[in-house]
């Protein structure tokens, strides 16, 4: 483990990524890895501005992808490009495989534009491994049900989710080499042991 890592967490609302994402981080800090730990949109001040903005005021779907993608690079340029030119890891919650599965899959904005911005925001990064937390859509509703303050994302139906979920499975096949499908399904130890397995080969 000797170059910085950027290791970016993605997957549907409910798939537990969030949990996953904690256990890894830990997992790292224990063999002594210096990281931090992001998300997105947010990650900045300006981002958290703008992610309050993006998860609960309704907008056009291309405002929405131009402001996702507008945090994404005070999110790169302020937090990841230092941390990992310093030897930090980076473990963000989302990245733009977000932004092509929510607002391309999602909301249907062509992912043309989606990838022209991608080229504009981040031409030269792209996360060394993602892990794509995957789960049926019927699951991952399940397990938002007990949550009474959902945002404007969380409240979509499950046909949103399940564009947003075939979008991801497609990306993760363009990308073998980088994205890696968690089946979230499955217990958290089961999956703690997925992403154990995983840390073995950094």
């Amino acid at each position: 483990m000797s170059k910085a890592k950027f290791i970016t967490f993605e997957g549907v609302d409910g798939a537990g990524k969030s949990t996953g994402l904690a256990w890894f981080a830990e997992a790292l800090r224990q063999r002594g890895i210096p990281l931090i730990v992001t998300r997105e949109p947010g990650g900045t001040p300006l981002g958290e501005q703008l992610r309050e903005m993006l998860l609960n005021q309704p907008m056009h779907i291309e405002t929405e992808a131009m402001l996702m993608f507008a945090a994404r690079r005070e999110h790169v340029e302020k937090v990841i490009r230092p941390a990992l030119q310093q030897g930090i890891w980076v473990i963000s919650d989302r990245f733009s495989d977000a932004s092509f599965a929510y607002q391309g899959g999602g909301r249907g904005v062509p992912l043309a534009k989606l990838e022209q911005l991608e080229r504009w925001v981040h031409e030269d990064l792209q996360p060394d491994l993602t892990l794509l937390f995957d789960i049926p859509i019927e699951e991952a509703r399940k397990r938002l049900a007990s949550n009474l303050s959902l945002d404007r994302f969380e409240q979509e139906k499950g046909e949103f989710f399940e564009r947003v979920r075939q979008v991801y499975l497609a990306r993760a096949t363009q990308s073998p080499q980088r994205i890696v499908v968690i089946h979230a399904e499955k217990t958290i130890s089961e999956v703690n042991q997925s992403l154990s397995d995983i840390l073995s080969t950094l």
